[in-house]
Parts: C-alpha cells; structure tokens; sequence
C-alpha cells in the first residue's frame, strides 16, 4: 500500500513541477492532482493542519481559482466524473473559507468558538466562481445532491467533527463508486453519528440525516420494507446504515422495537493543530 502511494506522489511533484500546478482544470492531465497533494500533506484521519495549511495557502487558491475555469471540462466530463468534480470543489471551498477566517474565535451564540458555524455566512452567503457560476457551499451541495447519489452527502467535509471524514485523497470518477461506498459505511459505523444502545432500545443518529431528507427518503432502495411501520426518513436511513453494522447489531434492528432519535450535530472545527480533539470514533458490538 506504501509503494504505489509514494510514487503516486511524487509523479505529482513532476506534474506541479512541470505545469506549475496551473490554474486552467481542462488544462492538466489531472484536473485534481493539485488538491490531492494538498489532502495527503495537510489530513489526516479527518483532521485538518489549518494553521500550516494557511501559511502554505498558494497550492489550495490556485486550485480553487482553477475550479471557475471548469466550465467546459465539466460539462463534456462522464458523469462520475463530474459528481467527482463537485465533491471535491466542495471540499476545497470549505478548506479556503475556514482559513481564511483562521484562527477563529468568534461568538456565533448556539456554536462553539472554533468552529465553522462562526463565520459568517460560511455556507448560504459567501460566494465562490465555480465553472463560470458565482455559488455558495450550499448551492454546490445542492449542485451535487441533485445529481441523485445520496451517498455524496457523506463524502463532503464541513469543517466539523460532527460531518462526514474529509479523505486524505481526492474523489475521483473511475473509483468513486467505491470511494462513496466507504464514505457511507465510514459515517454510519460512528458511534457520534450512529449510536445503538441495545439495553435502552433506542437508536441515536446524527442530525445530519435530516439535513437532505428528501433526498434520502428518494434514494433508491430507500423502502425499507423491514421497517414498513417507520417514517420514510428512519426507513431510509436504516436501510443505508443496516448492512454496515455488526451482525448482532443488525439482529437488535431488524426486532424493529428500538425507538430513534436525533443525537446533537459537533460543530467544532476538524482542526489537527495542536493536537486531535476528542471525539466519539468506535464501532461498537
């Protein structure tokens, strides 16, 4: 596993060196080769280096000034490759609008004081060019679950603990089915996003499900024919997380006797710096 990753590397090395990690996507060989070497030096397990990756910032704005110049590229691009192509514009936006209010310290009443939700209007009211549109966070969330893979939801890093893992490695179309896969199995086997309390009977999830509600009750296979009795949005997300969980978890679900309720979302910032914070990972029996 080492071997292919350090080589893969430094042939990005050679490419950045060659093309100077330019600024025009339909340009490169590998539209994404700049932001890939970005998330394998600055994450980790989830984590974000934002002070380092702040006072390194050149690589991530040119990346991110490349992602308006898309238009054509995108709109030729096999879809995969375009779902690939918002997925990681979204992370990248996130990136650049956390550090460039880093460090934060704000007072946003409701959050914590680092944490994504103290910037202002970091999701519905900044702006960013994005093939050829001025967007903000949520309009590229809309952009990408419209598309209909509700599986997208779980690849896209907030800048929170709470959201899903941002990867170390970028998205790519000929693996994405595989990448989404484990980006749904990733969040749904979190005890902080996905807890079974057996000797209570209750099934405390993250309030993110409901987030995109329409979009997961309309996934397909979301029926849920198992929970028949259930709302559609607790039919859905029990048919998504069912297949990950442990064999006697899936006994304990599949009695349907368990009562689920909305857990709190963690908005503080996935920042590494100084340390991991603390958080619920285990996968629990």
């Amino acid at each position: 596993m080492m071997l292919p990753r350090m080589v893969r590397r430094l042939l990005l090395v050679c490419v950045a060196a060659l093309a100077g990690v330019g600024p025009v996507v339909q340009a490169q060989a590998d539209p994404h080769a700049a932001f890939d070497r970005i998330l394998d030096v600055y994450v980790r397990d989830g984590l974000v280096y934002y002070r380092a990756l702040k006072s390194e910032r050149a690589n991530l704005d040119r990346y991110v000034a490349s992602l308006d110049q898309a238009t054509t590229w995108v709109a030729s691009a096999p879809a995969a490759e375009q779902r690939a192509f918002w997925i990681n514009a979204y992370n990248a936006l996130v990136l650049r609008t956390v550090i460039n209010a880093y460090p934060i310290a704000g007072t946003a009443a409701g959050y914590p004081a680092a944490s994504v939700g103290q910037i202002p209007g970091a999701f519905a009211q900044i702006r960013h060019r994005v093939a050829g549109q001025a967007l903000t966070l949520d309009d590229v969330e809309q952009a990408i679950v419209s598309q209909g893979d509700v599986r997208a939801l779980f690849a896209l890093g907030r800048g929170t603990l709470g959201s899903a893992r941002l990867r170390s490695e970028v998205y790519r179309g000929e693996t994405l089915d595989t990448q989404l896969n484990a980006a749904v199995r990733e969040f749904v086997t979190r005890t902080d996003t996905l807890r079974i309390d057996r000797e209570t009977g209750i099934v405390e999830v993250s309030p993110l499900f409901s987030w995109r509600e329409a979009q997961m009750v309309a996934a397909p296979g979301a029926g849920g024919e198992m929970w028949a009795n259930r709302s559609p949005l607790e039919r859905a997300l029990m048919t998504l997380a069912y297949p990950h969980r442990f064999p006697s978890e899936r006994e304990f679900l599949a009695l349907n006797t368990f009562q689920m309720k909305f857990g709190s979302y963690d908005w503080r910032l996935n920042d590494l710096t100084g340390g991991a914070p603390a958080r619920g990972t285990e996968k629990t029996h």
